[in-house]
């Protein structure tokens, strides 16, 4: 087996977890809705997705030179072709409603609505569904039918503005992180919404927005404007006023990140410098004080940590209690101890993709833990399971929904 990754078999179609008994029916593409899904496959919900036929979603030609992104956002959920623009479609969606608990969605708002499938129709169906809705900015108010992408969210809802070096134009964060945060309060919107009708039988919608799933992470930049006139800048490797915190050089030419900013812990960062008295100093006594001579700590830290290679510097630091570590990349996770003793990463099977590698289930739960019991599939490839076994409908009808056009 190659370091860094436990080998999980993919076992059969059967679901387990947490939410074992929890049937959702996921509609859109992309990132923000079906990583959503994704949260809610791997705790184990049975998630069909539902893609039109021939095209599927855009996710399944994804990724960087290969579409490797597509067996991990659609892992574990079972992949049906549905055309649900026709009348056709529209009523096996409405049968498909009647025994499920989600339906999860990430159109435009008012396309659903457009198709007769908004929340209001399928209430009528089920009283207990539960229709969860992510978008760029919500379900009302006078932007909710624009286009919004993640990365629009992300500077709407003011983290673009402070990701980045204060010499250049705000920067991205490298991943799509105003979808999938958006998607993982959609996550929790579903499970509350479950609790909810657990004790009264009623569903509700979930209206999650990305541009407010950004601004629900945003800390106390709202307040420190309200109340200070203060608006947070772009500050690179360090968060103003807080310090020590940052990324420092050592004599091999690596770079270490660590944080002492808190009184304990920096008196403890200054017994390892072997500079004790550095804790008493008035410049560096309190977290204030550190933050007001921010560069000259760094300054100072620096040219200690230059004296050390990167190994020795963090058996130093963590000798003394001092969080500290490596910027790490894929290559690094992937041979690093307590990854590989945690399966953070898991090697799974795959048809085409050898000993194919992607992060585990997070998090981890005791008693009903989730797992990658299989990968993103092929187009339609549980078409007969749902047609079949879970509406009941015949050979000959599947055939005759194939050559309509339908599936």
């Amino acid at each position: 087996m190659p370091s860094g990754t436990g080998k999980q078999q993919l076992p059969d179609n059967s679901n387990s977890g947490a939410l074992e008994g929890v049937r959702v029916l996921e509609l859109g593409q992309l990132i923000a809705g079906p990583f959503c899904g994704q949260v809610l496959a791997d705790m184990g919900a049975e998630v069909i997705k539902i893609e039109l036929p021939g095209r599927g979603d855009p996710m399944r030609d994804w990724g960087q030179g290969e579409p490797v992104w597509w067996p991990v956002v659609a892992r574990n959920k079972k992949c049906i072709t549905l055309d649900v623009r026709s009348g056709q479609g529209k009523a096996i969606i409405g049968e498909l409603v009647e025994k499920a608990d989600i339906v999860l969605e990430n159109f435009r708002p008012g396309t659903m609505e457009k198709w007769g499938l908004g929340y209001a129709d399928l209430a009528r169906l089920n009283q207990g569904i539960i229709m969860v809705r992510v978008s760029g900015y919500g379900q009302s108010g006078p932007y909710s039918s624009r286009a919004g992408y993640g990365g629009i969210g992300e500077a709407m809802g003011g983290l673009r503005y402070i990701v980045g070096d204060p010499s250049t134009p705000p920067s991205r964060v490298g991943i799509s992180i105003g979808d999938t945060l958006a998607a993982m309060f959609a996550a929790i919107g579903a499970l509350s919404a479950l609790q909810f009708r657990q004790r009264t039988g009623q569903g509700q919608v979930v209206d999650s927005a990305i541009y407010e799933a950004v601004l629900g992470v945003m800390e106390s930049t709202v307040p420190e404007y309200d109340q200070l006139g203060t608006i947070r800048e772009r500050t690179g490797s360090i968060l103003a006023k807080v310090a020590p915190s940052n990324v420092y050089p050592t004599s091999d030419d690596d770079m270490i990140i660590m944080g002492a900013n808190q009184d304990t812990v920096f008196a403890r960062l200054c017994e390892a410098m072997q500079q004790p008295e550095l804790a008493k100093d008035e410049r560096f006594s309190t977290h204030v004080a550190r933050g007001e001579n921010q560069a000259l700590l760094d300054d100072m830290i620096s040219a200690w940590s230059k004296g050390f290679t990167a190994d020795d510097l963090l058996a130093l630091l963590e000798q003394h209690a001092v969080p500290a570590g490596r910027i790490y990349r894929a290559p690094d996770m992937l041979k690093d101890e307590h990854f590989i003793a945690r399966e953070s990463i898991v090697e799974v099977e795959h048809p085409k993709y050898e000993n194919l590698k992607m992060q585990n289930v997070f998090p981890r739960l005791s008693a009903t833990p989730g797992s990658v019991k299989w990968t993103g599939p092929a187009l339609g490839e549980h078409n007969g399971e749902i047609y079949r076994e879970l509406l009941g409908y015949s050979d000959s009808d599947l055939e005759r929904l194939n050559k309509d056009g339908i599936i």
